[in-house]
């Protein structure tokens, strides 16, 4: 072989992800969280405060029907901020779940036409619904200062449950949206899925509720621990570390397991999109 000869080869890395790639093209990734987050709100009357209005009307609405009719319990916390402290997690993970799975469809004519990395996609569709998130959190900071309810130095561990329910929820979309681009029955599943998981969830009740019996079925669930152990924090109770150790497990297995399906599948997004 002369000294002139140009082999190229497949980059040897973990899962084939180039981390260097992605970083050449963070410019995109910011241009492509930057435009979700304006088109989100574009033409709205009241602008980002949507992000407020969702969860807090949710929780107003779940307080009266689970909180007074239904009687559920909520480990002795006033149930409008228990039902808050797990609503926002649970808003922002099942937001960034559902446009990330939409994410290639939606850029098909990106997607068709220019070379990059496709991984950024459904990326910048996740972090983006992180903005909902954080906007949400002005409400349950002045609700902690109504009921009068502080967290401890415990809250310090609050950005790993974020980073976390990060990786769940971009697991779950890379999944979802590489299958997306080829079966479009997603779209019409992951709604009832959504709305399935949440009542799988403790969102509503805590998880002393379950009988014991059956609380094998909520540590099958990758977000569940996260969003008990965010309540907790934000709470100042104590945390269920084998709870959270279960949905550890499951969103490292969910990330995982997607970025290899996705990278697997992503050559042939442009001819099939």
């Amino acid at each position: 072989m002369s000294d002139n000869t140009l082999v190229i080869e497949p980059r040897k890395s973990l899962l084939k992800l180039d981390l260097r790639e992605l970083w050449n093209f963070r410019e995109l990734l910011y241009f492509l969280v930057w435009r979700d987050i304006k088109v989100r709100y574009k033409q709205t009357f009241i602008g980002a405060f949507w992000a407020i209005l969702q969860p807090f009307f949710t929780m107003v609405v779940f307080t009266i029907f689970f909180g007074k009719i239904a009687k559920i319990p909520s480990d002795n916390v006033p149930y409008p901020i228990f039902s808050y402290s797990g609503l926002i997690l649970w808003t922002y993970f099942s937001s960034a779940v559902s446009n990330s799975s939409n994410s290639l469809v939606g850029s098909s004519n990106l997607i068709s036409k220019v070379y990059f990395p496709r991984l950024i996609v459904p990326l910048s569709s996740a972090i983006s619904a992180a903005v909902d998130y954080f906007i949400a959190t002005s409400i349950l900071v002045l609700m902690m200062f109504y009921y009068g309810i502080f967290p401890n130095i415990q809250i310090i561990y609050l950005p790993i449950i974020l980073l976390l329910t990060f990786l769940s929820a971009t697991g779950f979309g890379l999944w979802l949206s590489a299958l997306n681009v080829k079966y479009r029955d997603v779209r019409f599943v992951l709604p009832f899925f959504i709305q399935l998981l949440m009542f799988l969830t403790p969102v509503i009740y805590p998880i002393s509720f379950i009988p014991e019996k059956f609380k094998w079925i909520l540590y099958l669930n990758p977000v569940g621990g996260l969003i008990n152990a965010h309540r907790a924090l934000v709470l100042g109770q104590e945390v269920d570390y084998l709870y959270l150790l279960s949905s550890i497990i499951i969103s490292f297995l969910l990330i995982i397991t997607g970025l290899a399906y996705f990278k697997k599948t992503e050559s042939f997004f442009a001819d099939i999109i």
